[in-house]
């Protein structure tokens, strides 16, 4: 099984989805993807938003080469607006690549935080890598693996951490499994369902500066006379 089959190009009246390489180094033990690699030509581009699915186009030797090539397409003489799937590998990002996806125009960056908190400081300057090319906190998502063996109170402490930076979580369920179907594996139902309302909270959080579901509960006013 794998994640990869090859280049990739379909869209629809809105947006393309392409993919441009596959492979990766790392051979995680919770993911499929081939770790050979393999390189595609970038396809006609005839929208002008387009979603990358490569799982890790970053560690590819030519990753450099092409993001400055999206920058350059246009599509009826407008720039393309560009968006990762799957988050960017903290490893191989360099000051170089978050300053290219920046004005290539890569918007809402996912990263991948997949193991445990002792990365704490990898990610974080990751974060402040990504900041510097000017992107700003809320276009950071990062990505985290959930019901697998990254206990769930390392995930709630990442959670945390990603309060602190103010970007948004997005909860990756081990082995696919999509909600509301999602069975426990390393984690309890009850964890489940606990991190993925912290999750989605955390998020309205961070998109709208305040909790857009709260609603104040109507109390007796405390100086009225009682008769």
């Amino acid at each position: 099984m794998k994640y990869s089959y090859g280049p990739y190009n379909k869209f629809d009246e809105k947006e393309q989805w392409i993919r441009l390489s596959q492979g990766c180094p790392n051979n995680c033990p919770f993911c499929y993807e081939p770790t050979e690699y393999e390189v595609y030509e970038i396809p006609e581009l005839v929208r002008n938003v387009v979603k990358i699915m490569d799982m890790n186009l970053l560690c590819k030797p030519e990753a450099l080469e092409i993001i400055q090539e999206l920058g350059r397409r246009k599509v009826n003489n407008k720039v393309i607006q560009y968006e990762f799937i799957c988050g960017i590998d903290w490893r191989v990002l360099t000051p170089e690549l978050a300053v290219a996806m920046r004005q290539s125009r890569f918007k809402t960056i996912r990263m991948a935080w997949d193991f445990g908190f002792h990365l704490q400081k990898n990610i974080k300057a990751t974060v402040k890598t990504l900041l510097a090319a000017g992107y700003k906190p809320h276009d950071i998502t990062v990505f985290m693996v959930c019901n697998w063996l990254t206990p769930y109170e390392e995930n709630c402490m990442k959670l945390d951490l990603c309060k602190v930076w103010g970007t948004k979580v997005a909860d990756c369920w081990f082995d696919n499994q999509i909600s509301p179907n999602i069975e426990p594996v390393h984690w309890t139902e009850e964890q489940i369902k606990t991190f993925r309302k912290a999750c989605r909270k955390h998020n309205q959080m961070v998109r709208f500066g305040i909790d857009p579901e709260y609603k104040r509960t109507k109390l007796k006013d405390p100086f009225k006379v009682v008769k």
